[in-house]
């Protein structure tokens, strides 16, 4: 198969658990009544709790977890591929991992994937964030094999590492997804960019599921889901409201502009550049 039609789900989830996977669960039913065979949906589909301490300490394992018997069902009674863009699941006593889960038709978990970048931010308007205090960072890339070609497996922050999604496309990713909760100044700010720059660059589709709206203890997620071509067009976008958005994805479209602007195998070496304490160095011993 060349085609599939996609759908990007996007929730404003809170700290109740059952209320958040029921909220998924009505929107890609809803996105499969459309028509889409390849259903996605945010970062933090599980929750979106305030007090981090919390919700480390409430985090089940993923053995333990009940998004993953709950999505198994859905994907078999839905009959779709559903990209869960995340869930906490529990690595240690005192850290979770930032887990995307990828079912099959048959309820199948087929890939598992954890964000690899932490958001460690202070922003302007005083938002300040350590992911890295509770989270326990991935180390892997991830790419799964799909009817319509490889999806690449991403989450939120990852967007600002554009090697990664090389690395991905380079080896034989023809979608990539980007799975957010990102926050409402740097969505204003660099949201749209860096997702069709990342489309661009690889060549490939992006499938970006975001949440949106205000979250416990206030805090604001800035939505505007999208798809973007391998050429960097926007070919659908939801606006601040849980929703679906839907495009019918064309592999012969990243073949297309791969063909164009063969840039992913133009890759050569070179050396540097030097860092100011190298300098200093070489003019020490010179």
């Amino acid at each position: 198969m060349t085609s599939v039609v996609a759908a990007c789900v996007q929730m404003n989830a809170g700290p109740d658990v059952t209320a958040n996977l029921g909220q998924a669960a009505r929107l890609i039913r809803e996105a499969r009544r459309e028509g889409a065979s390849l259903i996605c949906t945010p970062e933090n589909t599980g929750r979106i709790l305030a007090d981090r301490v919390r919700a480390v300490a409430e985090a089940p394992a993923e053995r333990d977890h009940p998004a993953l018997p709950f999505f198994a069902d859905l994907a078999r009674e839905t009959g779709a591929w559903l990209l869960i863009g995340s869930i906490a699941v529990r690595v240690s006593p005192e850290r979770c991992g930032n887990r995307s889960l990828l079912f099959d038709p048959g309820g199948r978990l087929v890939a598992r994937y954890d964000k690899i970048h932490m958001f460690d931010v202070e922003l302007a308007n005083g938002e300040h964030y350590r992911e890295s205090e509770r989270m326990q960072p991935g180390g892997a890339a991830v790419l799964a094999e799909t009817p319509w070609g490889g999806l690449g497996m991403t989450i939120c922050y990852d967007l600002r590492f554009p090697l990664l999604y090389r690395a991905l496309a380079q080896a034989g990713a023809d979608y990539l997804a980007i799975p957010s909760a990102f926050t409402r100044p740097t969505g204003v700010a660099h949201w749209e960019t860096l997702l069709r720059a990342r489309a661009i660059e690889c060549g490939a589709y992006v499938l970006a599921p975001a949440q949106c709206g205000i979250h416990d203890g206030g805090r604001g997620t800035w939505g505007h889901s999208m798809i973007v071509s391998p050429w960097g067009e926007v070919i659908a976008a939801a606006a601040e409201e849980p929703g679906t958005i839907l495009a019918t994805l064309d592999r012969e479209k990243v073949r297309e502009a791969r063909r164009m602007i063969p840039a992913l195998g133009h890759d050569r070496p070179f050396e540097g550049p030097e860092t100011a304490g190298s300098k200093a160095a070489k003019t020490a011993a010179a």
